[in-house]
């Protein structure tokens, strides 16, 4: 009995200190594999869909998710243009190329179901996206530049539905605030 426990203990301190080993300073996740509820995911895209979009942008999804890629990739190009970067700029640039990474994945997945119209769209929307930064990337003061890139306020919340649309081919109308149950504010309606 003594030595089973011996060894029990002699066991856990040997694999213990590597199961319980951090890699990084931060959040802990405790739980794995954890995904978001379909009811969840559909009030998200409803308040995504009935919110109006920033003038200029597209309606449709895939012209969108081009349109989402070109100001993420011009945000991440004026951030690479500072020499005073930080630790947070560096990560939303991080960050940003991850979600470029995503858009530009859905837009090949689903190009070739896409009209030459439909295509012709999202070039001319990823080019009028671009242009937003082309002037802002030619500044040649980096302080100027650096403001800029600390006033990037994000995308639209349809940017990431669009791409999951996109790359799954859905091509059923997006759910609506009353089909999520939720009110004209996105509130849970009372059932």
């Amino acid at each position: 009995m003594h030595l089973r426990l011996v060894a029990s203990l002699l066991a856990f301190a040997l694999v213990a200190p590597a199961a319980l080993a951090q890699d990084q300073d931060g959040p802990i996740a405790t739980a794995t594999e954890v995904t978001e509820s379909a009811d969840a995911l559909r009030a998200r895209e409803a308040i995504a869909y009935e919110t109006p979009l920033p003038r200029g942008a597209p309606d449709q999804d895939y012209p969108l998710v081009a349109w989402c890629a070109a100001l993420v990739e011009g945000h991440i190009a004026l951030g690479q243009t500072l020499t005073t970067a930080d630790d947070l700029d560096r990560d939303i640039m991080r960050l940003g190329a991850l979600e470029a990474i995503d858009f530009r994945e859905a837009l090949r997945t689903g190009a070739a179901r896409q009209t030459p119209a439909t295509r012709a769209g999202a070039e001319t929307a990823e080019a009028e996206a671009k242009a937003r930064w082309d002037a802002l990337l030619a500044l040649p003061d980096e302080a100027t530049r650096s403001q800029a890139f600390g006033l990037f306020f994000g995308l639209p919340g349809r940017c990431e539905h669009a791409a999951r649309r996109v790359r799954d081919n859905i091509t059923s109308p997006p759910v609506t605030l009353e089909a999520a149950g939720l009110d004209e504010m996105g509130v849970p309606v009372a059932q």
